[in-house]
């Protein structure tokens, strides 16, 4: 907790956000969740029974450990769907730091940046802790801050592509302005794509699918949850210069002739 994760007040001391979807069943749900060490867990909204509490369900099992949930709005494609769907989900007890997500385009999945922003103003306004799904760019980041966004969500890539960071560069840009918490959302595919997030200086990330349709689901968990705490030690500790020619580890000075 000295190296704590920090949104809207509220202290996390995992930089690992993982989803809920995609898994075989429930339990290996649980046992990933577990394995990545994860404290907030988000859950569509729109694609889960909210009020299903039955043996074996996934609400039940969320319920009963002592995750965050990040309820999101994945399925929305205009501000109006998001916003109703989370005053629902508030009606329902359900925790208010939410997820916004907005989708302009059914193939790409990228965010519709004006709905975005406009959905973010209003949740805002309502009292909603909002962390938003946006395009790596870093006018729409600066936007969603300034209208009280308690952190903002760049994609890597695509969402479920697993392409890894495709733009460091806006990344980069993104981080040297943000003054709330920047969390990768979207696209990273390996360990080292966690990684190289948080030796940019990405304060977390967001991740389902590069977890879920791992071969071995569990065990991904456990290397993602590595490999964010290594990329965040490496930012701290922070790297040795480039340079374009080699410099020897042996300084040659006092060699024995």
């Amino acid at each position: 907790m000295q190296d704590a994760l920090v949104i809207a007040g509220r202290t996390f001391g995992s930089r690992l956000i993982v989803g809920t979807g995609k898994y075989k069943d429930v339990e290996e749900t649980e046992r990933a969740i577990d394995a990545s060490g994860a404290e907030i867990v988000t859950v569509a909204l729109r694609r889960v029974d909210l009020s299903d509490r039955s043996s074996g369900s996934l609400m039940t099992l969320l319920t009963k450990k002592k995750w965050t949930l990040l309820p999101n709005t994945a399925g929305c494609f205009n501000a109006d769907d998001a916003v109703r769907t989370l005053r629902l989900a508030r009606e329902l007890g359900i925790a208010d730091m939410v997820k916004l997500e907005v989708i302009g385009d059914p193939k790409t999945l990228y965010p519709d940046n004006e709905q975005t922003l406009e959905a973010a103003k209003i949740l805002v306004k309502e009292g909603f802790v909002v962390l938003p799904y946006c395009i790596d760019d870093p006018i729409i980041c600066r936007k969603l801050e300034d209208a009280g966004c308690a952190a903002v969500m760049p994609l890597a890539a695509p969402i479920g592509s697993g392409l890894g960071i495709r733009n460091p560069h806006n990344l980069s840009i993104i981080l040297e302005h943000a003054k709330v918490p920047v969390i990768v959302d979207a696209g990273v595919g390996t360990a080292s794509d966690a990684a190289i997030a948080m030796e940019l200086g990405c304060d977390g990330v967001l991740m389902n699918t590069a977890i879920a349709h791992a071969k071995y689901p569990v065990m991904m968990a456990d290397a993602m949850r590595e490999a964010v705490l290594a990329g965040r030690k490496a930012r701290l500790a922070g790297r040795m210069p480039r340079a374009r020619y080699a410099n020897a580890s042996s300084p040659t000075e006092g060699l024995i002739e």
